[in-house]
């Protein structure tokens, strides 16, 4: 069977592709540039985790009009990336407006052309931002859009292997699996040294401190967030 892994570079999407390569699925692997602050640096650990994990059909898409449409502190320069409230319960600036729908759109249509039968993305619902794209029901309800929508001897279906884990256990099943987590970036503002204080940033710091593992990425601030 074959799986398209949605990599952002992301400590989520990577422990994905770890628990997907583990699985001795085929794997191909897609990454959308959309415009994001921090662009570059993902499209680079999206190579490198690639590279690692020995995936070589990729598609590296551009997705423009989702920085065209804006809203987003990630896209939108003018407007500030704000820092962590990781007790706030409101959707932050950093959410980009159905951005998720855009991306498994895309990964669908790759599906279907390159044979895949499964989806992987690094959706977490407990312990994520609040993002409304990031809830099981969104991925429920997509899993029925794809069967309505495209032929119906593809059987695809979407997987979120870390839908209902908690960050710290992420971090905990990406040690066991190995997975190179130098290899990733959650950095909302920079692409030198991540900045310690967006609300990605503290997540994962917070997760990584909660296990008794140092994270292995720089940052120019390392907060205390349990």
């Amino acid at each position: 069977m074959k799986a398209v892994l949605l990599i952002s570079g992301g400590m989520d999407s990577l422990v994905t592709t770890a628990i997907t390569a583990a699985k001795g699925l085929e794997l191909a692997a897609m990454h959308v540039n959309y415009g994001q602050r921090t662009w570059k640096r993902e499209l680079d650990c999206f190579r490198l985790i690639c590279n690692r994990y020995g995936i070589t059909e990729r598609l590296e898409i551009d997705a423009g009009y989702l920085a065209a449409i804006g809203g987003s502190s990630l896209t939108d320069t003018a407007m500030p990336v704000g820092n962590a409230d990781l007790q706030g319960t409101s959707i932050p600036t950093s959410y980009v407006p159905f951005r998720n729908a855009g991306l498994l759109s895309m990964a669908v249509s790759w599906a279907e052309v390159i044979g895949a039968e499964r989806i992987c993305i690094g959706a977490v619902e407990e312990d994520s931002s609040g993002y409304p794209d990031c809830r099981q029901a969104f991925y429920d309800a997509f899993n029925k859009v794809i069967e309505l929508g495209t032929r119906p001897e593809t059987g695809i279906r979407i997987e979120t292997p870390l839908i209902a884990m908690q960050k710290s256990q992420i971090v905990l099943k990406g040690m066991e699996l190995e997975a190179p987590f130098e290899y990733s970036w959650s950095c909302y503002k920079n692409e030198g040294k991540a900045c310690g204080i967006c609300d990605s940033c503290a997540r994962r710091l917070r997760a990584f401190e909660l296990t008794g593992i140092r994270d292995p990425i720089d940052y120019e601030k390392r907060p205390k967030y349990i």
